[in-house]
């Protein structure tokens, strides 16, 4: 196929897949466009079968720790993890809006961290609705918190992000000097976005509520579950100093967990089946095959021209506003993909760059990240509105604050340790 056509159909096809992401009609899954698109780039010649089993073959490490990281986190919510971190953010809070705020930003930063994103938006967020109303507090600002730092909160680690992932892989880094850079960014973009929501909404937070009444008792404290998150920890630790995949490790914590729940007949095979998100999963690899068909055919030498060179302050800044404003273009899983190749040559830096790029920058528009896009839907079914204004009044505010902040963060952690 002519190189020219080849494009516009890759092009064409990579919005159809990203309006049926966000649109959704009829409750369709994701995947339902995106595979057959991806198909269609094989069979219209728009990339080589070659290509696409190497795109397959390099994000299907990437997807299985997906998916067991999605098990792993439903189940420490059958454990009774998230009941616990609600009840401990009502007794933390003492009636106050402004204290739960910091609560909410503690936990659901240590979530996404440890337990990505998606833990975050699926799971967290029911649970700061429900503590919200216990305590009688506007949700508005402890709702907003949790999306924001879904996006904002997963730079940490290799493994709080499927966009870190696909960044660890091209950087070169080892689990720990990954977490090592992006300590200092992260603390920076979490402190650029408390500020910015406090102020932004003071009003809900100066508007009082009740202290909790305690007519139970409180959940106990699921010690089997958290340690087995820790220990899933330190085994991503140890696989990426032994070189093995991380995926391995989140599959034996799931496991671990998996065996215990079915033993006690706390959940069944499809209910497991059914938190692997097999669906998403697909859609991630569809996705994945019909971006590269766009990079291969031209989108890659034209963003190459723009793509600032080296790790310098200026570059790291150009390179990560860059990133932020694809997010918003196309997601920011396609601008991962796009961008890696062209910014690994750099070094680490810049691809860490990226990371904070495609990682902050989607708080600005509801397209940016579909964990935005799945916690509009999880609001919405809590009969909550969330104005489209509101939500981008916020991101104009926020994303420059927490990208600039962690830029120059970044920065200084390689001039520190070096990349």
């Amino acid at each position: 196929m002519d190189s020219a056509l080849a494009e516009a159909l890759s092009a064409v096809l990579l919005v159809a897949v990203l309006g049926c992401a966000v649109v959704r009609p009829w409750g369709l899954p994701e995947a339902v466009v995106a595979v057959p698109a991806a198909l269609v780039v094989v069979a219209a010649g728009a990339i080589p079968l070659a290509h696409a089993r190497q795109e397959a073959q390099r994000l299907g490490p990437v997807i299985g720790f997906l998916a067991a990281v999605l098990v792993l986190a439903q189940l420490c919510d059958d454990e009774g993890l998230f009941s616990a971190c609600g009840a401990w953010m009502a007794r933390g809070a003492g009636g106050g809006p402004g204290r739960l705020l910091v609560q909410v930003f503690v936990l659901a930063s240590v979530i996404t961290a440890v337990l990505s994103l998606d833990a975050t938006v699926v799971l967290l967020t029911p649970v700061v609705f429900a503590t919200a109303a216990r305590l009688g507090a506007r949700a508005r600002p402890h709702v907003y918190a949790c999306t924001h730092l879904s996006n904002t909160a997963s730079l940490l680690l290799p493994v709080s992000n499927l966009t870190n992932l696909l960044a660890f892989e091209a950087s070169g880094l080892s689990f720990t000097r990954f977490a090592a850079l992006m300590a200092l960014p992260w603390l920076a973009a979490i402190g650029a976005e408390y500020a910015v929501l406090r102020r932004f909404f003071a009003t809900d937070l100066a508007a009082g509520a009740q202290p909790a009444t305690e007519t139970a008792e409180p959940p106990a404290v699921p010690v089997f579950a958290l340690a087995t998150v820790g220990c899933t920890l330190a085994g991503f630790v140890v696989a990426s100093v032994a070189g093995v995949n991380p995926a391995w490790a989140a599959a034996a914590g799931a496991a671990v967990l998996a065996v215990r729940a079915l033993a006690r007949r706390r959940t069944t095979p499809v209910a497991l089946v059914r938190a692997a998100a097999v669906p998403f999963l697909a859609f991630v690899l569809g996705l994945g095959i019909v971006v590269r068909a766009l990079v291969d055919n031209g989108l890659s030498d034209a963003l190459g021209r723009v793509v600032p060179d080296g790790t310098g302050f200026a570059a790291l800044l150009g390179v990560a506003a860059l990133a932020a404003l694809l997010a918003n273009l196309i997601n920011n899983l396609p601008a991962v993909l796009v961008l890696l190749p062209l910014a690994a040559p750099s070094g680490a830096g810049a691809v860490l760059a990226v990371l904070l790029g495609v990682n902050i920058g989607p708080n600005l528009t509801y397209a940016g990240s579909l964990a935005t896009l799945l916690w509009r839907r999880i609001v919405r079914e809590h009969e909550t509105d969330v104005e489209l204004g509101e939500f981008t009044r916020l991101g104009l505010l926020a994303v420059p604050a927490a990208l600039g902040a962690a830029v120059v963060a970044l920065w200084l952690s390689l001039t520190a340790i070096g990349g």
